[in-house]
């Protein structure tokens, strides 16, 4: 099963992000990665193996954002692969996936066809397609999201960054976990409550259907339906 965390703080992102990921080892991983937004654009560190590999590709090449997400995966759809290791980006989102999409080549093969070009063997990639088309459509990334949420079939806990929006992090779920994470100015997902737990105690179980937008001053939740919502800290 694998690990989610993301991060809007007032600190440099990716140590955070790492010292989260170690502490979802225990759902087993065969590679890690992690995505900022480093200067408004999405820069990606991913190293197939342990988290040291990871360590070593951040202290080779470190990110100073201070907005990211992270990841620890256990292969499903291509190989235990840096190329197939989360997070998956284009140019304008990066994403994070636990589940299984059921319907990925469908989508893929449409993606496909409109021109995009797919960089991994992984159903999860899809979703960073799915959602960079809408926002070529001039969708905003909440919309973006939203629309590309309604389109996946199968299982899914999924957090989202946006390139040139430092202040913004999408969450969503369906079948996988999701929680959020209350901080002091900062905000956080997690695919449980001991992935945020370094930064607070302060969490909300997201419910089944739900999509959180997130900015380092609130959270807005959206339910299945489509109505806002409201659920316990």
């Amino acid at each position: 099963m694998c690990g989610i965390i993301g991060i809007l703080g007032g600190a440099p992102a990716a140590p955070r992000l790492v010292e989260s990921l170690k502490r979802l080892e225990y759902r087993g991983y065969d590679s890690a990665g992690v995505a900022v937004l480093d200067g408004g654009a999405i820069s990606r560190r991913r190293a197939a193996g342990k988290i040291r590999n990871l360590e070593l590709e951040l202290a080779n090449a470190p990110l100073a954002g201070a907005a990211g997400i992270g990841h620890t995966r256990w292969a499903t759809h291509g190989a235990p692969t840096t190329q197939n290791a989360h997070p998956h980006a284009t140019d304008k989102v990066a994403i994070v996936h636990n589940g299984i999409i059921e319907n990925f080549r469908a989508l893929r093969e449409e993606l496909a066809r409109a021109g995009h070009t797919f960089d991994s063997e992984t159903d999860s990639e899809v979703i960073a397609h799915l959602i960079s088309a809408g926002l070529d459509k001039g969708l905003t990334p909440e919309a973006a999201a939203l629309n590309a949420v309604a389109r996946l079939e199968g299982a899914f806990a999924i957090a989202c960054i946006f390139a040139g929006h430092d202040d913004l992090l999408i969450g969503a779920r369906k079948g996988s976990p999701l929680v959020v994470g209350l901080g002091d100015g900062e905000m956080f997902l997690g695919s449980d409550a001991i992935a945020v737990s370094p930064f607070t105690a302060k969490v909300i179980y997201l419910d089944e259907g739900d999509v959180a937008v997130l900015t380092r001053a609130k959270v807005r939740i959206i339910d299945v339906h489509g109505a806002p919502a409201e659920r316990p800290v």
